[in-house]
Order: structure tokens, then sequence, then C-alpha cells
């Protein structure tokens, strides 16, 4: 499947492209231990390092990067993009916006204190017919000073999907390189879903304890018979 990205001209080569988020896992994760030492559990026990699920997630689709480094002090935002400005475009040079607090009205854990910002994303996107996508806070990345809101957009290839974000946390100061990951984007497919609940009958019961049977023999059993993909170590 193949996505295709553009950007202004004359700025190809000046800003971190999108990159598959598979080979995009962060430096802590790679540097998790794959098990610890649990005084609750008596004993060693495995990190989520070792949970597919988890680290799937984490190399799902695509990281849409900040543009130019940011350079937070004193609850001030400073940077310089360097990028050219283009006579007939409308796209902001900066990496970010402002959103002003009302626009947040009612959302929990926006306040008249909070404030948030709109990361710019300069690439257009062109998706595979009869998909959309949905953006989100990078997976499992609390260790960000923000909180990327989540979208769902549907094809949109001649417009700029810009990515808003509560700043969660104000006593950050630094910087946040360009580069940094600000937003995940995994293609999805609008369709109703339908939902059935009900009891297990024997035999899906059955195949329910002879997998956890297995699960506790073999922890790689989930990755061995079901994973579809792989995203790296």
């Amino acid at each position: 499947m193949k996505l295709q990205f553009r950007c202004l001209p004359g700025w190809k080569g000046r800003i971190p492209e999108p990159r598959p988020a598979t080979g995009s896992l962060p430096a802590w994760l790679k540097a998790m231990p794959r098990s610890a030492i649990s005084g609750i559990a008596d004993g060693e026990v495995r990190t989520v390092k070792q949970c597919p699920p988890f680290v799937d997630a984490m190399g799902a689709g695509v990281l849409f990067p900040l543009i130019a480094d940011l350079h937070v002090k004193d609850g001030v935002f400073e940077w310089d993009s360097g990028l050219p400005a283009h006579p007939l475009a409308r796209l902001t040079r900066s990496p970010i916006g402002v959103h002003l607090p009302e626009q947040l009205t009612g959302f929990p854990g926006a306040d008249p204190d909070s404030f948030a910002v709109k990361f710019t994303n300069p690439w257009t996107l062109q998706m595979p017919e009869g998909w959309s996508m949905l953006f989100s806070h990078p997976h499992n990345r609390p260790e960000l000073p923000f909180r990327t809101l989540t979208g769902l957009v549907d094809a949109f290839p001649a417009g700029f999907v810009h990515f808003p974000a509560l700043w969660t946390d104000p006593a950050f100061e630094g910087v946040v390189p360009a580069g940094t990951p600000v937003a995940q984007g995994v293609l999805v497919r609008r369709e109703a879903v339908a939902i059935s609940c009900g009891e297990m009958d024997d035999a899906e019961l059955a195949a329910s304890l002879d997998l956890q049977d297995a699960l506790d023999a073999d922890p790689g059993v989930y990755r061995k018979r079901f994973r579809m993909g792989t995203t790296g170590d």
C-alpha cells in the first residue's frame, strides 16, 4: 500500500518527512529490559517490551514530525524554521500555531490556565481509494510534553491536515527537536461495524482454554500464530 506526500516547492529536503512508524521506535523502548524483578509477584516478570500489541501499536502507520526545533523557556516558544516563503501558498512556516482555550471549552483536561497548540503539517496526503486516516497522539508516548488530539480524516489530497494538541507540561523548558513525532496516522476504513455478543459454546470455550494453556507455556504463541506483521525490536 502506497501513500503519497507532497510539500510546497522549495521545501523538500528542508523539513523532516513523514516516516513509517515501524522503523522509528523510541530509544527508551529499545533500552527497556525484557523482564524485571517484581516484589509483588516475588519473581521475574515480562515487561511491555514483550507485549506484541503494545509494540505493534507503536509501530503502526506513519509518524508525522515536528518541522523545526521548538525552544521553550518561561512559557515562551521560539523557533526558526528557515523555510522560504512561497509567493502563492498560504501555509505558515511556523512549526506551531495557537488554539484559544475557549476552543476547548468543556474538554476534559482543558481549563482557562491551560493552552493548546496546533502542530503544522506541511505535507498533503494522497490515500488509497476507500481509506481514511485516523490521526492521534504518537502511541504509548506519555513522555512528550503535549497530548495530540485524535481526529479521523477522509481523502483530502490537496489539503493540509494539522494537529491540535494540549500542552500538558507547563513546567517544560528545553528544546523539542525537529523530527519529534507529533502525530501518528493509521489507515482505516469507514465501514459500519456489526456487533454480536453472546456466551461461548463448548467448542469456543475449549479453543479458548487451549490457547490460554499455550500462552502460559510459550510467551511467543501470539506472535507466531496470529501476528500479521513485524515492527522490529
